[in-house]
């Protein structure tokens, strides 16, 4: 044994591997499971007494242990032999393969632009689940029983529990904000929202919805048409022509749809808002008479089609990817 501990030895002394292969084959010489010197020496062990064993072996993991630091020092220094070899076959004349450059969803362009817009003015923006319950979606929001929204054909409830559905409106994040934090605050909510429309011109059962809501003390109907504005004419420009319907929701009071001109298509319905019902309020235990507030809630697919002169809205959820390569980052 102490004959073949010195030969290896000196061959580690000598170690010069030459490339990726040559460093492989002493790796194995050396360290194999089956046949390699340091594994034949551990077997070797069973016929030396204790004490012969702990001196050898102390000496042969010693070794064990130069060899594979030999071997990750070589592996370092040469940038791993076999990828260099590899690279080495590179033809540098070849052409060079194209690489296909992705663009954002045009729906994804306009949610970060509306974002953008109400950071600016001091909202913050929160997001909320998708999954909902009877209470946030829709008794907190004065929905009565007997409101069509809450019928079969409008919402996905789970046929388990009825009282768990797929939330309809993001206004569900506005009652989870306003029952965890206290006025004054600015919100800016946007994600998808579920809704059994297929006769509608959504013709699908998901879109997606930005929901904002301001209150404080005094806010007035007047503070809800300037955020409109603010809102419309930096999507549109300020050349555009802007109207307020009187509408209803159950959730706001006094209440309006908001429409802008359009040469083509002359009056187009853009979004809806009003002034907080007191009853959305008391239910998430604010007092409607000290506060109060406004909240507005839009389309983004709809405002993607106005933007960009989009058809047919079935093409966003198509993964076309040569209508998908039209739309840059920038809004």
């Amino acid at each position: 044994m102490e004959k073949t501990i010195d030969n290896i030895k000196k061959e580690i002394k000598n170690f010069n591997p030459k490339d990726y292969y040559d460093l492989e084959k002493l790796r194995i010489k050396f360290l194999g499971k089956k046949k390699g010197m340091i594994t034949l020496l551990f077997k070797e062990l069973k016929k030396f007494t204790l004490h012969e064993k702990k001196i050898f072996g102390k000496i042969i993991n010693e070794l064990k242990k130069e060899i594979q630091e030999k071997i990750e020092i070589f592996s370092l220094k040469h940038k791993c032999f076999k990828n260099k070899e590899e690279k080495l076959n590179f033809d540098p004349s070849s052409p060079g393969k194209f690489i296909e450059i992705g663009s954002m969803h045009p729906i994804s362009i306009i949610k970060n632009r509306i974002i953008e817009i109400f950071i600016k003015i001091g909202f913050s923006y929160v997001d909320g689940p998708e999954i909902e319950d009877d209470w946030h979606n829709f008794t907190a929001l004065n929905i009565p029983t007997d409101h069509p929204s809450r019928e079969m054909q409008d919402t996905f409830f789970l046929y388990k529990n009825p009282d768990i559905l797929l939330r309809t409106h993001t206004s569900s994040v506005q009652i989870r904000y306003m029952k965890k934090h206290h006025p004054p605050f600015r919100i800016l909510s946007i994600g998808k929202v579920y809704r059994n429309e297929t006769v509608s011109s959504h013709s699908n059962f998901m879109f997606h919805q930005a929901e904002g809501f301001y209150i404080d003390k005094k806010v007035s109907f007047s503070d809800l048409k300037q955020t409109i504005f603010y809102l419309i004419n930096s999507i549109f420009g300020k050349q555009v022509k802007i109207r307020f319907r009187p509408s209803y929701f159950p959730f706001t009071e006094p209440s309006a749809e908001v429409d802008i001109y359009s040469s083509s298509n002359g009056w187009l319905e853009v979004m809806g808002c009003g002034m907080i019902d007191p009853n959305v309020l008391k239910n998430v235990d604010i007092d409607s008479e000290i506060h109060s507030g406004f909240a507005f809630g839009i389309g983004i697919e709809r405002l993607a089609l106005m933007i960009y002169n989009i058809k047919d809205i079935r093409i966003y959820f198509n993964n076309d990817i040569r209508f998908l390569e039209q739309f840059k980052s920038e809004f």
